[in-house]
């Protein structure tokens, strides 16, 4: 201010009308000034020693000879120090000032450095420069309409040197940024000022929180000042600089604001631009970006606070619920959709996962898997603790919450659906993503957690009647807490009864519904990835075979195929990779051998809180909750179980304790209807047992994980014997399942059956009980239903001729194929023919393989069978069905037709002949002790000869096999091609017997002739009990029919028995005619 402004200030105060000049009202405010700054310098010191900042003294020091400290002057002194301290704090908490005097003019201290000059304001208050609390609040709404506040900056101090900090925050352009700044800066004052000024400090944080508010009520006002914008930007900046704390009490105050009055705008119309904003920004971001996780905390914030919590449960509903990929596109759907695997399905490019796998190492690999398993655990448990906190909140919270999920899983039901995988441009169209669905199911994994032990008394207090709900309303699904919808049409384990009607809860506690959320999410995500999985699996099996041929030969299509290759293991890896994060493969087992314990539970009735200890014979149920319970239950417990042992084989085994509890389900359920009546799904449960058992095979590769534990709890299960009968139980049972493809699905069915009997036959508890079985069957092979055992033997070789008869068909084509190949002749061919018959060729190989691994593994196990049980293999009506069976096979493997069998390389259609050769000589030496056995051998006369036997030694001699078998299988052929002779000599006694004696089936004479009840046709014994084996139906007329059902025909006996004692006395004299 220059003097002659002074002066005209000074003569226009009426106070200077007590002066005889403006030169003396000069001198007096000078002597003021002095005394002042003598008395306050010692009050001050009095007051606080260290708080300089708000020292009167230093304070007076700022004044100039304006009429402002004409008027302080007769003014008590402590109005004026109160006075200038209130000044210096708002400049000190807001950087505006009104005072553009000459910085030299003052001090220093207790000031900014830099503040943002109101001019326009100091103008309209008369040069007033000053700031005061009647003032204050139209300086910060004046300093906020300013569009560039920077180029009002005034210097405050006479510092000399450049002040980048001070120039930044007294220029801050983004309004909230600036206005959570003074929302800091006042907290601070409020912990420093005296008593006096502590009313005026708390005034001007509650001016920031307030104009926060307005800002956000009306942001139109503000040029060029997007606010939401403004608003996320700055919860990521004070997250990442460790402020979180005091941002949080900064809107909790602005949200408390806000909510009292909504006249203007409500609540949710201020925060649903700020929700736009978050969607917008993290959709695009990837799962390994750290920004991501800064943006989670932002939400976890917002799912923490009751009043933006509601909002975004509001928020996140769709627009139309019915469209299942509708709930992807939501805020919480585009976070779900972050994961490593594809984006877009198939297309690799931009891909940031496993590009081009064949040049990185396994060890580079594996340590990529293991960064994106760091980054996923901590995803998952954002994600989780979003659900949590919401669920926690308030009734409102949970019930929107609970609700988006159920319609979300029911909207997207259809991705279980069979065309949903044919379909894909359909599919992705109608249903959130596979990576949604995964990363759901790890979050509400989670949220299991606490009552996910086998005995966790919270477990049993599972009620699923929930299942059997059908459709509520709004109201009645907060009632009952009951929020998904739909599962009353799932088929359940058993069918209810028709007077069965479940006795539904009031209302349903957190753990039924989180269980049937959990396993319905799994059953959409998990459950389809691993399908996905195996065939990816299989292509590149596939694809690597084609390319290594394509190399082989020089082929044009190796390039593509090799890129082909590449783009598939980048899928394959990626998928491997969302699937196998260690803790949400842990959660998930511990869902699942909870769920094998409900599951039991629920089996044999118990109703209390406290789980009973599993005995047999379970006893009966009436009304089992088991009609409640849906079939996807039990097939995502097996599912995982089966992708374990794929996969992540390593978890099975560090969880083997666990398993004796998957060991009660499947040996409760496996082989029994009562409980669980789909034969489907009863099969996979074999798959499941083969999952969790110990295999063998291991040692061969080091890598591997150990076996030890697993063998363990398999070897010591104290339920071995129901163990080993519901597997031969269910190996029956789906014989027929009534499938119109049921015959192709038993083999594929019965494909693990073999190695998890083969274990247990090399374990005693198991083996006996087989052999208990084996010998309750030969005591009762004419029961009305026939023995378990026997059932499951005639079947055992029903398989083994068909498969193996196939594979010697299927080898004998592919051998002509491969010759015509060979020979030039597909040269000619157009390049469709060529082509049909390069497809026909790669067919008949891939149908070959698999009816030589599964004809191996039948007549292996009829091989170790044997080894014990002989009483049944012996028995008429089974022994010559193994004979013929096994001397058809010798026929093609060691006879004339075994070079139709030739193929170029046995091992790629699993053809084993020499092992195949072995096991049958192996049946026939555990079996040929037996007098009954060897006498029927020479009676099969399609296939038996001496000659047959004699090549057969000739082949165990080339293929290398011990000496003592080789001369015992000679033994063998010389005892039964001398009972061959006599049977030869008899059979030509016989051989004009009359039709009446002869079976009407086999065309055999009857040893042993019954008459079948209704068709009154007499057969044999022993071919109507092969028959009844595998059809329970008379032969003549379909009727049905069991073995104690048929009569002896003794009248006929007695005629044969006497037709056959003449025919043998005429032999014998007419033999010793000839020789008289």
């Amino acid at each position: 201010m220059t003097d002659q402004e002074n002066n005209n200030s000074i003569s226009s105060n009426p106070f200077a009308a007590l002066f005889g000049s403006v030169a003396a009202a000069k001198h007096f405010a000078a002597i003021q000034k002095q005394q002042q700054l003598r008395q306050l310098t010692g009050e001050e010191t009095s007051i606080s020693q260290d708080d300089s900042d708000n020292s009167v003294s230093e304070s007076l020091d700022d004044c100039d000879y304006s009429v402002a400290e004409i008027s302080r002057s007769f003014r008590s002194q402590r109005e004026l120090c109160e006075q200038l301290n209130i000044n210096h704090m708002i400049q000190r908490i807001f950087l505006i000032t009104l005072d553009n005097s000459d910085p030299s003019m003052k001090s220093g201290n207790g000031i900014p450095a830099r503040c943002v000059y109101l001019e326009e304001m100091a103008a309209d208050l008369d040069d007033q420069d000053w700031l005061d609390m009647d003032n204050v609040e139209q300086a910060l709404f004046t300093r906020l309409l300013l569009p560039e506040p920077g180029s009002h900056l005034i210097h405050m101090t006479c510092a000399s040197s450049q002040n980048l900090s001070a120039d930044r925050d007294a220029g801050e352009r983004h309004i909230l940024r600036y206005l959570y700044a003074c929302f800091r800066r006042a907290r601070e004052e409020i912990t420093k000022v005296p008593e006096n000024l502590l009313p005026f400090a708390v005034r001007c944080r509650n001016l920031t929180v307030s104009n926060t508010r307005t800002v956000l009520l009306t942001p139109e006002i503000y040029v060029n000042q997007n606010v939401y914008e403004q608003l996320v930007d700055l919860l990521l900046e004070t997250l990442r600089g460790a402020q979180f704390e005091d941002m949080t009490e900064f809107l909790e105050e602005v949200i408390e604001a806000l909510t009292m009055d909504e006249e203007v705008r409500t609540f949710g119309e201020v925060m649903v631009p700020v929700f736009d904003i978050l969607l917008g920004r993290i959709k695009d971001l990837d799962l390994c970006q750290i920004l991501l996780y800064t943006y989670l905390d932002v939400l976890l914030y917002f799912t923490k606070q009751k009043d933006i919590a509601k909002v975004f449960a509001g928020y996140i509903q769709p627009k139309d619920p019915s469209n299942g990929q509708m709930y992807q596109k939501t805020l919480l759907g585009s976070i779900l959709n972050i994961s490593c695997l594809l984006k877009t399905p198939g297309v690799v490019e931009n891909h940031g996962y496993f590009l081009n796998p064949s040049r990185s190492s396994p060890q580079e690999i594996k340590v990529q898997e293991s960064n994106i398993h760091q980054f996923m655990a901590q995803f998952h448990e954002k994600i989780y603790q979003m659900l949590k906190n919401l669920l926690q909140l308030s009734p409102e919270t949970k019930h929107r919450i609970l609700s988006w999920l159920g319609n979300c899983l029911h909207a997207n039901a259809g991705r279980t659906k069979i065309w949903a995988n044919q379909m894909p441009e359909i599919f992705f169209q109608m249903y959130a993503s596979d990576a949604f669905f995964l990363n759901l199911g790890a979050a509400l994994l989670k949220l299991c957690q606490p009552f996910c032990k086998p005995r966790s008394p919270k477990l049993l207090t599972f009620n699923p009647t929930y299942c059997a709900l059908k459709e509520l309303n709004e109201e009645e699904r907060r009632s009952k807490n009951v929020h998904m919808k739909g599962l009353e049409k799932e088929t359940c384990l058993i069918p209810a009864l028709s007077e069965q009607e479940p006795q539904f809860a009031n209302s349903y506690n957190l753990v039924t519904e989180n269980l049937v959320l959990t396993q319905y999410t799994l059953h959409l995500g998990f459950h389809r990835l691993h399908d996905q999985m195996v065939k990816i699996n299989q292509s590149l099996h596939r694809l690597q075979v084609a390319w290594r041929e394509a190399q082989q030969s020089s082929s044009p299509a190796a390039d593509s195929l090799r890129e082909q290759f590449e783009r598939l293991m980048t899928i394959y890896l990626s998928t491997k990779t969302a699937m196998t994060e260690p803790q949400m493969l842990q959660n998930c087992l511990n869902l699942q051998v909870s769920m094998a314990v409900l599951l039991v539970q629920l089996a044999v009735g118990n109703q209390g809180s406290e789980p009973l200890e599993l005995s047999f014979p379970l006893p009966q149920v009436e009304h089992s909750a088991l009609a409640y319970v849906p079939e996807f239950f039990a097939d995502n417990l097996g599912d995982f179980f089966i992708f374990l042992r794929r996969f992540a084989d390593d978890i099975l085994e560090t969880s083997a304790d666990s398993l004796e509890h998957v060991l009660h389900f499947v040996t409760v359920f496996m082989g029994d209807v009562e409980r669980m009546k789909n034969p489907h799904l009863r099969a996979k449960l074999a798959e499941v047992l083969e999952a969790v058992m110990p295999h063998m095979d291991q040692a061969q590769s080091p890598l591997v994980s150990s076996v030890f534990h697993r063998k363990r709890v398999f070897c010591s299960y104290q339920h071995a014997a129901h163990l080993a009968e519901a597997l031969i139980k269910v190996f029956v049972d789906i014989e027929f399942t009534g499938d119109p493809h049921q015959f192709e699905q038993k083999f594929n069915y019965r494909r693990p059956m073999y190695p998890i009997l083969r274990y247990m036959w090399d374990t005693d508890s198991y083996r006996d009980s087989i052999k208990a079985l084996a010998d309750y069957a030969s005591e009762n092979l004419e029961a009305m239903n026939p023995p378990l055992f026997l059932r499951f033997l005639n079947l055992l070789m029903n398989d083994a001729i068909f498969l193996l008869d196939e594979a010697i068909q299927y080898l004998s084509k592919i051998k002509v194929q491969q010759i015509e190949k060979d020979r030039g002749e597909w040269d000619s061919l157009s390049p469709e023919a060529r082509r049909e018959k390069e497809s026909s060729l790669q067919m008949f190989g891939q149908l070959a393989r698999f009816h030589n691994i599964m004809s191996n593994e039948t007549i292996g196990t009829l091989a170790f069978l044997t080894s014990e049980i002989k009483s049944l293999f012996v028995h008429p009506f089974l022994a010559e069905r193994i004979i013929s069976m096994l001397n058809y096979f010798l026929q093609h493997l060691v006879g004339p037709k075994m070079g139709a069998l030739k193929v170029k390389d046995f091992s790629e259609f699993d053809f084993k002949p020499q092992q195949l050769v072995s096991d049958i000589c192996t049946i026939y030496l555990n079996l040929g002790d037996e007098e009954n056995f060897c006498a029927t051998v020479p009676k099969d006369g399609r296939s038996y000869s001496p000659t047959l036997f004699a090549q057969t030694v000739r082949v165990l001699k080339k293929i290398n096999k011990p000496g003592n078998m080789i001369v015992s299988f000679s033994n063998l052929a010389e005892r039964i091609k001398s009972l061959a002779d006599r049977q030869q000599q008899e059979e030509e006694t016989y051989a004009d017997a009359c039709d009446e004696f002869l079976d009407p089936i086999m065309s055999t004479l009857m040893s042993d002739p019954v008459i079948l009840p209704s068709s009154r046709v007499t057969v044999d014994r022993s071919t109507i009990a092969r028959h009844l084996l595998s059809d329970q139906t008379d032969p003549f007329n379909r009727s049905p029919l069991t073995m104690d059902q048929i009569r002896p025909n003794t009248e006929l006996k007695e005629k044969i028995q006497r037709w056959l004692a003449e025919r043998k006395k005429q032999k014998e004299e007419e033999l010793e005619d000839t020789l008289n």
